[in-house]
């Protein structure tokens, strides 16, 4: 995790601190179900939850202790016996180190997505604000990033707050996917553990119980998890790009927000970068990158290794970390967005309306011109445009051939902007509802 693309809270889900606390309440719920079952005295199971959760776990002991054994678990263990006195003989009793170490992780990635989840949230709101501001505001629609027809920037929010819903059901969905429990044992056939345990422990850390786990939770769950990070980082980086282009000086229909005393260039005065946006695109190639190694930790060993193990201490806080903060820095570049509806409708009259040529297309085959000769007719008039030869309105008017079948009335009226826009409303309901 790099502190400069961290945020506190998401942070600490995955501090050392709060993956012991989840460890002991993994422990210390099982001990209570083995309590309950019988086979450990509930005196014991109550000294272990009573001190346990006293207790503040010293990081640098686990770390001593490990240092010396050479495995994690068990120097969790030797610490929490430290605090918990003679009673801990009973904590891990039939449990493997994986049935801890693997519904932490789940307990962690839950948490990390419901920090998801709420990101998520603050970006749709600010990109619906932005999008019903901008409802009718014309701008040219691009294709190949050439002028291809004109749109409103409200659509442009409207495709994004579209796909960042879609985003935010998968993320739904990784959820419910990686939020199960494992407490069955080696290998997984509950041999040393009744599987009325699991299913304790799952029902109190808000879990479902893992179908099968030989020994491990099963790591297509994670992989899909990891996936969808990734899909989530592209839609970040899809309208980071969009911002980018907008801002270029050629363009200039919209920029990030610049700052009181901000610095674009450390050469260039002048510079005002559209620094946020790049950083996102950087940021979106990362989590993406998170999402192969995921895919390659499904194909483990027989029951169990720990091939994935490595892999997961780094992806788990790096993917959701990072994540975590393009969310939150896309939301804060869509709300403070500067938008210049002067300069979309400069660009928009640029080609000399070139832009309005389907509909001239359209409406010389309903006068019974071939698509062909129509197509022909229409080019011929706009190639001279595109090389500042007079404005396309005009050279339609004074050619004969279209003059035959269209009258200037009639071709000024396929030159209304208005015609473009007249379904916006039907849009807007599609994506935000009636209201």
């Amino acid at each position: 995790m790099i502190p400069r693309y961290s945020r506190p809270e998401m942070t600490a889900i995955w501090s050392p601190e709060a993956k012991f606390r989840i460890w002991f309440e993994i422990e210390a719920h099982a001990t209570s179900a083995l309590a309950e079952l019988g086979v450990v005295p509930k005196e014991a199971a109550a000294i272990v939850w009573d001190k346990g959760s006293k207790a503040v776990f010293d990081v640098a002991r686990i770390d001593e202790i490990e240092r010396e054994v050479k495995h994690d678990v068990i120097a969790f263990l030797t610490h929490l016996a430290e605090i918990v006195g003679p009673e801990a003989r009973f904590v891990h009793q039939g449990m493997t180190s994986s049935d801890v170490l693997d519904t932490c992780f789940n307990v962690q990635l839950v948490r990390a997505t419901d920090l998801l989840l709420a990101d998520m949230d603050a970006l749709l709101a600010a990109i619906r604000r932005r999008a019903f501001e901008h409802k009718m505001t014309p701008t040219i629609g691009r294709s190949h990033g050439i002028h291809a027809e004109p749109v409103t920037f409200g659509l442009k929010l409207a495709q994004a707050y579209a796909e960042f819903d879609r985003c935010r059901e998968r993320l739904v969905n990784a959820r419910r996917e990686i939020a199960t429990c494992a407490i069955s044992g080696a290998v997984g056939t509950f041999a040393n553990i009744d599987p009325r345990v699991e299913e304790y422990v799952a029902e109190k850390l808000g879990l479902a119980v893992e179908p099968v786990s030989t020994q491990v939770i099963p790591r297509d769950r994670h992989a899909m998890y990891f996936a969808t990070l990734g899909v989530v980082a592209s839609s970040i980086e899809r309208l980071a790009t969009e911002v980018r282009h907008l801002q270029r000086s050629e363009v200039y229909e919209a920029e990030e927000f610049f700052s009181e005393g901000q610095k674009g260039s450390s050469a260039m005065p002048h510079k005002r970068n559209p620094v946020l946006t790049e950083n996102l695109t950087g940021l979106a190639r990362m989590v993406r990158a998170y999402a192969m190694p995921a895919m390659e930790n499904v194909a483990l060993w027989h029951e169990r290794d720990i091939s994935h193990s490595s892999v997961e201490r780094m992806i788990g806080p790096d993917a959701t970390v990072t994540l975590d903060f393009a969310l939150a820095r896309l939301t804060g570049v869509v709300d403070k967005l500067l938008i210049y509806p002067e300069n979309m409708q400069k660009n928009l009259d640029r080609l000399g309306g070139l832009v309005h040529s389907q509909r001239v297309l359209l409406a010389l085959t309903q006068k019974g011109v071939s698509r062909e000769d129509a197509y022909r007719l229409v080019q011929r008039n706009a190639m001279p445009v595109w090389r500042g030869e007079g404005d396309f309105l005009s050279l339609l008017k004074a050619d004969p051939e279209v003059n035959k079948h269209l009258s200037d009335a009639e071709l000024e009226e396929k030159f209304d902007l208005g015609y473009h826009l007249k379904h916006v409303d039907t849009i807007f309901r599609r994506v935000f509802g009636e209201a």
